[in-house]
């Protein structure tokens, strides 16, 4: 029996050995990494001095662009600094890496890239588990496909034709999930079986800050290289700086696993009884149970207490460089009293709901547009200063860019990038002026450009933020007549998973406020879809909300609008300024705005639907019903009613065909089309 216990005992300390060594493993740093592979100046922006300004915010936002330990997901943008010297970054690590691992990795990336590519403004670098960038011009957000590399495997595919096949129906599968994957992550793997038994192993990504449409046409065009540089092989990698492809013959990625513990071995002894042989069983369970279950504890205990310091140590240095963001985007006072003029009134561009407008000029020559917040707006100085700090990360072209504030007294001042064309009703409600934006413009650039600019704040930014003031005097035009949403830096913060918010202070413009807004206060991602429904009516027909006359008739916009959808004059909406030649977009935007304007917001689409409805002319449209009118709200039934049936195609017969709404259900499709 004596023998039995210490065969037990013996056994107990192997296994217990055996759970050291793997908590070791657990608790050991990553391995190092394989070769690393930078790029500088790949689009010739030039070279900054040591010590300069930009070399420093450049050192500053490297230090601080992984100190955020709430991000789990391995993606982190942000930027530092005031234009010409502002630095903007972006960093992704493969999906299956742990955020530890990752901030490892990328920690490592960023002294090889500035020792790689000294005194470069833009530069990249990439490892096996992670990627970082940064430039002196906007990246997040914009789908980049160079510099691109390609690796194979140097082993050949049997059976080519049929391995292509399979391949190609995985990589297809994977861009899709990918693809439509959520503003955290898009990222998919698989494995499969070819002929001949050939495992492929597949794993496609996209930085998560592009949307559906971006990213699947970034995976459709690094799948198609493929068979330019890695036909036949059984292995091959694509890496671009807005996504990657990767297939290979073994497994290279994690996967989800469950660990076991074998059961012990049995004890083999020579002339035992049975029951001797039960007792031994007993004593090795006995023993064995409670040194597992004390040395799972100590192992959990000893990583949450690593953990716990780890994290202490992060958000106290995080906690650092947020003081430190917040002092370089402050402005002094006196130096915008000196660029405004000391807010005289031939600078003043305008005034809104929360305040007057100035333009102004820096010391360094640079023009800004100067908000000065009404000193009634009830807002704290701690809540003025936390939305400023977040609202400045958010990098989109179609966003005005926010470049600092100044908090002094009683003042409260924004400082934004000065956009030089004005605002959009400048433009399209002038009858001389609105001549300069045909169609071509309106649609593909504005329209589209003020739709991307939303699904970012909704969806792709790190914030939920639900703008409540989208009109045509809050989108200005740069240079090119690119849409830049403006004054969304008020705009209302939401949590990402909340879907409704009630208030009792009402801000906005009526005509284009969603009704459930402007009566109970009730605000949502749908109230914007409501605001940019109105303004795709004012863009295609030139005129203005509060009214349209019609010969001797006058009505609001949306009831012109809605009375000749149903009466099938929709031609009536569009413009007279306007070449018809593009009829079926046309007719397209005047059937999603005023999808945009349904009464319910449920019924509404999403801009995710909205970006896919404008991108996809294949893509079958719901029937919209009748929409929210201020004066006469109430909702109609369809049976009667006729609806614009058009070609999705414009080199097709331009003329519309009606159908009822009887002879067009079938061909209505949901309108959840983009699933979170």
């Amino acid at each position: 029996m004596q023998h039995k216990r210490m065969a037990a005992a013996t056994f107990s300390t192997i296994l217990l050995f055996f759970l050291s060594c793997l908590f070791l493993r657990f608790i050991s740093p990553a391995g190092a990494q394989p070769d690393v592979l930078v790029n500088c100046d790949f689009n010739k922006v030039g070279n900054y001095t040591a010590n300069s300004t930009y070399h420093n915010n450049l050192n500053t936002l490297l230090t601080t662009l992984t100190s955020n330990t709430q991000v789990d997901y391995g993606f982190y943008n942000m930027s530092y600094g005031q234009d010409p010297n502002r630095v903007n970054a972006i960093a992704m690590c493969r999906g299956d890496v742990e955020p530890n691992e990752c901030r490892s990795c990328l920690n490592d990336s960023r002294g090889n890239l500035t020792r790689g590519c000294p005194n470069q403004k833009e530069a990249i670098l990439f490892y096996d588990n992670c990627m970082l960038r940064y430039s002196n011009r906007t990246i997040l957000g914009v789908m980049e496909t160079l510099p691109g590399y390609f690796y194979w495997n140097a082993e050949n595919a049997t059976n080519i034709n049929q391995f292509n096949e399979v391949l190609g129906s995985m990589l297809k599968n994977l861009t899709q999930r990918a693809a439509s994957g959520d503003s955290r992550i898009k990222y998919a793997t698989q494995d499969t079986i070819a002929a001949n038994f050939q495992a492929i192993y597949g794993l496609v990504q996209c930085t998560p800050d592009l949307s559906q449409t971006d990213c699947n046409n970034c995976l459709v065009g690094a799948i198609s290289e493929i068979p330019n540089y890695c036909n036949g092989k059984r292995g091959c990698r694509v890496i671009r700086p807005s996504c990657n492809v990767r297939f290979e013959n073994y497994l290279f990625y994690k996967v989800d696993t469950q660990v076991s513990v074998p059961p012990p071995p049995p004890l083999h002894t020579n002339n035992t009884s049975q029951q001797e042989s039960s007792n031994t069983i007993r004593i090795v369970i006995a023993v064995t149970v409670p040194t597992v279950v004390i040395a799972v504890i100590l192992i959990s205990l000893c990583l949450y207490l690593r953990r716990w310091k780890t994290r202490k140590s992060l958000e106290a240095k995080e906690e650092e460089e947020e003081i430190k963001i917040a002092e370089s985007l402050q402005f002094n006072l006196d130096a915008i009293r000196v660029a405004t003029g000391d807010f005289s009134d031939s600078n003043k561009l305008g005034q809104g709901g929360f305040g007057a407008v100035y333009w102004g000029k820096l010391s360094d020559e640079q023009a800004i547009a100067v908000k000065r917040l009404s000193r009634d707006s009830g807002q704290g100085d701690t809540e003025f200063k936390n939305e400023v700090l977040l609202v400045a990360k958010l990098q989109h072209r179609n966003l005005v860019r926010l470049l600092g504030f100044c908090l002094e007294g009683r003042e409260r001042l924004l400082v934004y990038e000065f956009v030089p064309n004005k605002s959009l009703d400048y433009f399209i409600f002038d009858p001389n002026m609105k001549a300069q934006l045909d169609w071509e413009i309106r649609y593909n650039k504005i329209i589209k450009g003020i739709a991307r600019g939303l699904l970012y704040l909704h969806e792709d930014s790190r914030l939920r933020i639900i703008h409540r003031d989208l009109k045509a005097s809050n989108v200005l035009l740069d240079e090119e007549m690119n849409p830049k949403i403006a004054d969304f830096g008020m705009a209302r913060l939401v949590v990402v998973d909340q879907t409704q918010v009630n208030t009792g202070r009402i801000v906005g413009t009526y005509g284009y406020m969603a009704p459930e807004y402007a009566m109970h206060g009730q605000f949502s991602v749908k109230s914007d879809v409501f605001s940019f429904g109105v303004l795709i009516l004012e863009i295609i027909s030139g005129q203005k909300n509060s009214g349209v006359r019609d010969g001797e008739s006058f009505e609001d916009l949306l009831s012109f609008a809605w009375r000749n959808w149903k009466e099938g004059t929709a031609l009536n909406i569009v413009d007279q300024s306007l070449n018809s030649s593009s009829r079926n977009e046309m007719m397209r935007c005047i059937h999603i705005g005023l999808l945009c304007v349904q009464e319910k917001s449920s019924d509404r689409p999403t801009m995710a639907n909205i970006m896919l409805m404008l991108n996809s002319y294949s893509l079958s449209l719901p029937i919209p019903t009748e929409p929210a009118f201020y004066m006469n709200s109430r909702t109609r039934s369809l049976p009667n009613t006729q609806s614009w049936e058009y070609n999705s195609r414009e080199t097709g017969s331009s003329e519309p065909i009606i159908k009822s709404a009887q002879e067009s259900e079938n061909e209505v499709s949901i309108t959840e089309l983009y699933p979170r």
